[in-house]
């Protein structure tokens, strides 16, 4: 039987970042949500385990869950992309436990919209630090966040 949530989302949203934080720009999701701090907001580092907080998500119901990760896109590293759930598992990469897609599964009917964000890595070096490029990709989105202006972040 599938819990029925009570009453509406709330009127915060959510950042859950994702990544394996010891290999270079892989961490880049990690990294924002430890950084990114707004009113209305919940931020969680999720690492290689998102599936660990669709618990908090059913609870919290959040009106918007942003879920940022470092994405293999083809692009220039530090470019930022809205990636659509059906192109999530192909580009996201393999470092989670289970599928980026049934993580999604779990939590959508608990959230009025997912937004999936992509960040171009530079190197996924395992003990490297973040890029200059991933740097300047966070401190971007960060603003774009903070703003309220994610719909100006190009679709893949």
């Amino acid at each position: 039987m599938m819990f029925e949530p009570k009453g509406p989302a709330r009127k915060i949203s959510m950042l859950i970042g994702m990544g394996q934080e010891l290999n270079g720009d892989d961490a880049i999701g990690c990294a924002i949500a430890d950084n990114f701090s707004e009113r209305d907001w919940l931020a969680v580092n999720a690492g290689t385990v998102p599936e660990n907080f669709t618990g908090m998500v059913k609870r919290e119901r959040p009106s918007t869950l942003v879920i940022v990760d470092a994405a293999e896109m083809g692009l220039p590293a530090g470019e930022i992309r809205r990636i659509e759930k059906s192109k999530a598992n192909s580009a996201f990469y393999s470092t989670h436990s289970i599928p980026v897609s049934q993580t999604i599964a779990q939590i959508e009917p608990y959230v009025k919209e997912v937004v999936l964000i992509g960040i171009q890595p530079n190197t996924m070096q395992q003990f490297k630090r973040l890029s200059p490029q991933a740097t300047e990709a966070a401190k971007k989105l960060m603003a774009l966040l903070k703003s309220n202006r994610l719909e100006e972040i190009k679709r893949l």
